[in-house]
């Protein structure tokens, strides 16, 4: 948008071979004819050319500078001279550990350093910072800023999420999510989509990007993502190759609709998917080694100018079709500018330095791609200044601002589905039971919302339940319910790679079966997928957070006591159960009776 109006249109160039032969003239990128880019370029060999368009993967932790994952960190950025990195959170014993401000500033500054051009840092920060740094602004997921009708929230987090970036190192937002979530068994977008309609998720794409885009004093590239769509599939592409059936016609208004306003709205880099699309793509390649895709109908029909980066090369509906260096080359020659996390760089690198050498990828084509990224390096800033001032960190992440914002778009997000016998707001809370029931005995799921409802009534009884409890366990919470006058059964279920679904598992629904067919009504509220009640349908009562953040344990405990209005809309259809924008309006009550 901003950055791009910098670039200098160029128009053809042609060079004449002897007197009579006169090849047609090669048209290059305006980025090719940028005076730093044209510097940098040629300072560059055809195998570093190569390797800054490849981003690797890095924890944002410290690491002691002797030990082995600093040496791979060395490697990819003194010995390789990749372009780009991406912090991920590093999962250990099932938990994911994010990284701390501080310390990840510092490692970023350290890798800056180390680089001969400066890096690009990406970060998943699909809801904030958060998502992969401790001690930020915790959003909810994209589609509780669409249940609550909130553009102005989701522009305020793109704003606020570019400023902590910036402060921090990163600088490469990998948001948002641009899918349109149609399918309500699509087990990896779920609720990081804005919902199913395409017209409300390209609002909130759009909002998003404006609002990242605010501050010039921390500017960001931003990528809309999983192009040409990722919603309607019910196969995570972490473990194959998804698929998209739909014909030419509905992907032209429902799919690419979100990826046309991000475009308009000036977004910096689309990210592709690794799903084949037919009407697209007929030879069941996934889209991000499609040139019928990539170059065909986002660079031609969509027109669209910036960085095209593939989606993490590791995920297995790439990497079980094609070896990394294969893969590399077909992406670039589809038309992808970046490769995202292959399994090995120097596979990705060898295989395209090699593709140039033997004339599969023209030297046209790979220069286009790095002038690409060269130029996103200048507009950065870069250039001038790639090193962070640590002091200025807790004056930007986690400002007071964001966290209120935050929490009024999580309190505005709540939707009452059903509720067959007025069950909120509670009316006993004191002879009431609460259940959470989370997703793993080592997170800190449940544990905010029983404090804070704890808070408000020391006198109801709250239980945390983890997957690791067997079922006699299980049954002997469910006979502690005798004296319980009404149930809440608040579930975590978020979405997560490579697990292939969101749902309850394990003992948990014969759990959730054995409350429902007992003496209580049971109220069962979704922190997460709000498509669970067609798992549960003879539930009294049903309410969704469409996110499992402790944002979203504050709202709930502030809706059971009536303490605010539930107030959402679906952003999505439930099946047999409800339509797209019902939400049963509940104001505001006064305090709860005590005792029966």
């Amino acid at each position: 948008m901003a950055f791009r109006s910098a670039l200098i249109a160029l128009g053809f160039s042609a060079l004449a071979f002897g007197a009579t032969a006169r090849p047609k003239a090669v048209k290059k990128i305006p980025e090719q004819n940028i005076p730093g880019v044209r510097t940098w370029m040629r300072s560059l060999s055809l195998r570093d050319k190569v390797a800054q368009l490849v981003v690797m993967p890095i924890y944002g932790e410290p690491v002691n500078t002797r030990s082995a994952i600093f040496r791979k960190y060395q490697h990819f950025v003194r010995d390789l001279h990749v372009g780009g990195i991406i912090v991920t959170g590093n999962t250990q014993n099932g938990s994911v550990r994010n990284a701390e401000p501080y310390a990840m500033a510092a490692m970023l500054n350290r890798l800056q350093r180390m680089a001969n051009l400066p890096l690009l840092v990406g970060a998943d920060f699909e809801r904030g910072a958060s998502m992969r740094v401790n001690s930020t602004t915790l959003w909810p997921y994209s589609m509780a800023f669409a249940a609550a009708r909130d553009l102005d929230g989701v522009a305020s987090e793109g704003a606020e999420t570019a400023r902590d970036a910036r402060a921090m190192g990163v600088n490469w937002l990998f948001a948002p999510v641009a899918d349109v979530n149609n399918n309500p068994d699509n087990p990896i977008i779920n609720i990081r989509s804005f919902g199913e309609d395409p017209k409300q998720v390209s609002s909130f794409v759009e909002a998003y990007i404006k609002g990242a885009h605010s501050d010039p004093r921390s500017p960001v590239l931003v990528t809309a993502k999983h192009f040409p769509g990722h919603g309607d599939t019910a196969q995570d592409s972490h473990l194959g190759l998804a698929r998209i059936d739909a014909d030419r016609e509905r992907i032209e208004t429902v799919e690419l609709s979100p990826f046309r306003a991000a475009i308009a709205a000036g977004v910096d880099a689309i990210m592709t998917a690794h799903l084949a699309v037919p009407a697209l793509e007929p030879e069941n390649e996934p889209a991000t080694v499609s040139f019928n895709v990539l170059t065909g109908v986002l660079r031609g029909e969509l027109n669209f100018r910036g960085i095209v980066i593939t989606d993490a090369m590791d995920m297995q509906g790439l990497a079980s079709m094609f070896d990394t260096a294969e893969a590399s080359v077909r992406a670039i020659q589809a038309g992808s500018d970046v490769l995202l996390m292959p399994r090995r760089a120097e596979d990705a690198i060898n295989g395209v330095v090699a593709a140039v050498l033997n004339g599969r990828i023209t030297r046209q084509r790979l220069d286009e791609s790095v002038a690409r990224v060269l130029a996103a390096k200048l507009r950065l800033g870069l250039n001038r200044k790639r090193i962070v001032n640590l002091e200025n960190i807790a004056d930007v992440v986690g400002s007071p601002e964001a966290e209120e914002r935050a929490q009024q778009v999580a309190d505005h997000a709540l939707t009452l589905v059903k509720d067959a016998k007025d069950s909120l707001p509670l009316r006993h809370p004191d002879s009431s039971c609460l259940f959470a029931l989370t997703e793993s005995r080592r997170s800190q799921q449940g544990q905010h919302l029983l404090e804070e409802v704890r808070k408000r009534d020391p006198k109801l009884t709250t239980v945390l339940i983890d997957p690791s409890m067997s079922k006699p366990d299980l049954d002997e919470a469910a006979g502690k319910t005798s004296g319980c006058a009404q149930i809440v059964v608040a579930a975590f279920v978020s979405v997560s790679a490579y697990r292939g679904n969101v749902a309850l598992t394990g003992n948990y629904p014969e759990f959730l079966n054995a409350l429902i067919a007992g003496h209580a009504p049971v109220t069962l509220v979704s922190l997460g997928n709000p498509y669970l009640i067609r798992s549960f349908p003879n539930v009294s009562a049903y309410l969704t957070t469409f996110s499992p953040t402790p944002s979203s344990e504050t709202s709930l405990s502030k809706a059971l006591f009536g303490d605010i209005p539930i107030s959402g809309h679906l952003p999505v259809t439930i099946p047999g159960i409800a339509r797209y924008g019902d939400g049963l309006q509940v104001p505001a009550a006064p305090p709860p009776q005590k005792g029966p």
